[in-house]
């Protein structure tokens, strides 16, 4: 299995993707097989790949991963709750298809397929996971980001200083992982990303710092679905969960 990284800089409302994958803006209009007999129109990246289902390959999509000159290390999903696993399932709510949920609460990330349906993946919550909830939207995606440390965790961890203004370099092992995703709502950055993470046993618990993290692999499928523009509901707790 193999990815590769985008030469270019993404920009809000403007972005780039892999030049052997997928094409920027591109919105899929035919239907995705969701099973043997039964399909689910999608609205998301054109050729995106197969939704999970029963005959998925689980160790074939948290293989090691060679992207350019980054390797991914393979995700031993086996030591996980199986509900962590990328996998669709059934989900009640009046969101429409192709829109982004997140709960950071039940420790899940949802991308509405509509029917009743969504795939959903496993994510860690750092402790700015928590600090917002509500609409915005995918305005930025970034491949292999660099990652600048806030002012107050400086403050804390004055050793850091060098990141705030160099940034620390992408690879596997940066706070933001394979990829990010910023929102926004309208000019505004909201500074909650959801990103991937050099920590995979962070999924599916709180981490001491971060947004919403995913493993590499599943950042990635993730990424190489949604549009910019996307909507993202994050869920608070006096948001009723969906069934």
């Amino acid at each position: 299995m193999t990815f590769s990284k985008t030469s270019g800089k993404a920009q809000a409302g403007s972005f780039q993707l892999s030049r052997r994958t997928f094409v920027a803006g591109a919105i899929a209009t035919a239907p995705l097989a969701l099973s043997a007999c039964q399909s689910t129109p999608l609205i998301g990246l054109s050729n995106q790949p197969p939704l999970p289902d029963e005959t998925f390959d689980y160790a074939l999509a948290y293989a090691a991963v060679q992207e350019d000159e980054y390797k991914i290390p393979a995700i031993k999903y086996q030591s996980f709750d199986r509900k962590f696993w990328r996998q669709v399932v059934d989900y009640d709510t009046d969101q429409r298809a192709g829109t982004v949920v997140v709960d950071p609460y039940d420790k899940h990330l949802y991308w509405v397929l509509g029917r009743g349906r969504a795939l959903r993946y496993g994510i860690g919550v750092g402790k700015a996971g928590f600090a917002w909830s509500g609409e915005a939207k995918i305005r930025v995606k970034r491949p292999w980001p660099l990652w600048r440390p806030p002012e107050e965790m400086v403050a804390r961890r004055p050793e850091l200083k060098k990141y705030a203004k160099e940034g620390f370099p992408p690879g596997p092992n940066n706070p933001l992982g394979a990829r990010a995703m910023d929102l926004w709502q309208g000019a505004t950055d909201t500074l909650y990303r959801i990103h991937g993470t050099p920590e995979p046993e962070s999924i599916g618990r709180n981490a001491s710092s971060g947004c919403i993290r995913m493993w590499h692999q599943d950042v990635i499928d993730l990424f190489n679905r949604v549009p910019l523009e996307t909507k993202v509901v994050v869920i608070s707790r006096e948001t009723p969960a969906a069934a």
